[in-house]
C-alpha cells in the first residue's frame, strides 16, 4: 500500500470500531517502565499510537514532550478531545517510515505487529527506528510472541525472539528482551518485553 491507502485502511477501521488490539487503557509493562524514569524532559515518540493511552499517560505523570504519531487522524482528533490540555503539535498524523525527528525513547505498542511482516518491512523498521534516536536512544516496548502463518493480511503478526533479534541487533544493543511478566491477562505468555539502546553504526 503507498501512504494514502495505507491512511484510508486506517481511518476506516477507526471509523468502523475495528480497533481489536486497543486494551482501553495503558499497557502495563509500559507503565511500569514509565514509573521508573526520573528524567521527564525525555523527547519521547509513540509511533503508530492509534488511541495512545501511553501517551496519555506519561503526559499525566509529567513528561511534556510526547510525541504522538499516526497515519491516520481520527485517533489523534480524539486523544485531543479527550486530552486538551495536551500541546497540538505534539499530535502528529504521519507515515512513520516517512517521518523525520529526534527522540530519546520510542515506547513499542502494537505497532511492529501492524504492518505485513515481511523481512523488508522488519529491517526497515529497525533503521528507522535507529534514525529517529538520539545517540544513546532508547526503544521500549512490548512484541508479540505468537508465529507466523504466512498470512499478510490477519494481523497481528508476531514472530520469535531470534527474528527479532536479528533484526535489532545490527542497530541496538538489547538490555533486556524477554517474556513480559506483567501482561494483560489475555496476552500473559504471548508478549515479550525489550529494552534496547541506539548503537552507533
Amino acid at each position: 500500500m503507498n501512504k494514502e491507502e495505507l491512511r484510508n485502511f486506517w481511518s476506516a477501521r477507526y471509523r468502523e470500531g475495528s480497533t481489536g488490539w486497543d486494551i482501553g487503557y495503558p499497557s502495563p509493562p509500559l507503565t511500569e517502565y514509565l514509573d521508573q524514569l526520573t528524567d521527564k524532559s525525555l523527547r519521547v515518540l509513540i509511533p503508530g499510537a492509534g488511541n495512545a493511552h501511553e501517551a496519555a499517560y506519561a503526559w499525566e505523570q509529567g513528561f511534556k514532550n510526547v510525541y504522538v504519531l499516526d497515519i491516520a487522524q481520527e485517533p489523534l482528533t480524539a486523544f485531543q478531545e479527550k486530552l486538551p490540555g495536551f500541546p497540538k503539535e505534539q499530535l502528529l498524523q504521519d507515515d512513520f517510515f516517512g517521518h523525520e525527528g529526534t527522540y530519546d525513547l520510542i515506547l513499542e505498542q502494537t505497532f511492529f505487529c501492524s504492518f505485513p511482516p515481511l523481512p523488508e518491512n522488519r529491517a526497515a523498521y529497525a533503521r528507522k527506528m535507529h534514525q529517529l534516536l538520539a545517540p544513546g536512544g532508547k526503544l521500549v516496548g512490548v512484541w508479540f510472541d505468537i508465529p507466523l502463518t504466512g498470512d499478510l493480511e490477519k494481523r497481528p503478526f508476531g514472530g520469535t525472539r531470534e527474528e527479532y533479534l536479528s533484526y535489532l541487533t545490527p542497530y541496538f544493543d538489547p538490555v533486556v528482551f524477554t517474556a513480559a511478566h506483567n501482561s494483560i491477562k489475555p496476552r500473559l505468555g504471548s508478549e515479550f518485553f525489550g529494552i534496547f539502546v541506539r548503537k552507533t553504526v
